[in-house]
């Protein structure tokens, strides 16, 4: 796919859906030489879930290094660095009371997606309508309808089902991202206690991420399914 493919992409699924925000390219860079020229890096150190809800609402498009993360977990499951023992093993999440023992929040930490750690040098984020580089990634927050409709025309060509996981932990991060980068399929996800904390994602909203790759039937769908009159 072009680029400008790919921004026109992102326009017809914000007129087809009618969708509030844009969709946001998330690209995981290997090496820092693959930014685009002229992209310029965050100002601020935030965290992953605040970039991706800032990006959708405000149109905003920057780059990335590990410094720039506050939320050093999600940078960890996105392949930037190694998550931390605390975190790894469930201690973090159990003395949050967020689970009833150790080994259950142990148990959940180890399904989390991750992507290699220090595989990834540098992330790239922007409205997928204007993104100047080719995302991996398009996470889209949105209603639940919207969701399904995203979902139906996923389906539309080849069938089957959307076959996510997700646990209310690592959510825009590691279901967001790290999910559909390492397996190729779509992410569902519902947030997580830090995203809806740390960000404007509103309590009627929810995640699907897309591998770029589907992006083509996808809209060709939607635009069969919901953008004709019937």
């Amino acid at each position: 796919m072009e680029l400008k493919e790919i921004n026109k992409f992102g326009r017809e699924l914000k007129e087809i859906l009618n969708l509030k925000t844009s969709p946001v390219a998330v690209g995981l860079a290997a090496d820092e030489n693959d930014i685009p020229q002229g992209m310029e890096k965050i100002g601020e150190s935030t965290r992953h879930c605040q970039m991706v809800d800032n990006v959708r609402r405000t149109g905003s498009a920057f780059y990335t290094t590990l410094d720039d993360h506050q939320c050093k977990g999600g940078a960890a499951v996105m392949g930037m660095s190694e998550m931390g023992e605390k975190l790894k093993n469930g201690e973090f999440y159990f003395h949050l009371n967020h689970f009833g023992n150790l080994e259950a929040a142990r148990k959940t930490m180890e399904k989390v997606p991750y992507v290699t750690p220090f595989s990834v040098k540098s992330i790239m984020y922007a409205p997928l309508e204007q993104a100047t580089f080719i995302p991996d990634i398009v996470v889209i927050v949105t209603t639940p309808r919207h969701v399904m409709e995203l979902s139906q025309a996923l389906l539309y060509t080849s069938g089957g089902r959307i076959a996510s996981s997700f646990a209310g932990k690592q959510s825009l991060c590691g279901d967001g991202v790290a999910l559909p980068y390492t397996t190729g399929e779509v992410g569902v996800t519902v947030g997580c206690s830090g995203s809806r904390k740390y960000t404007q994602i509103q309590d009627e909203e929810m995640i699907i991420s897309i591998p770029v790759e589907k992006l083509p039937e996808l809209v060709k769908a939607a635009d069969k399914m919901f953008g004709q009159p019937c």
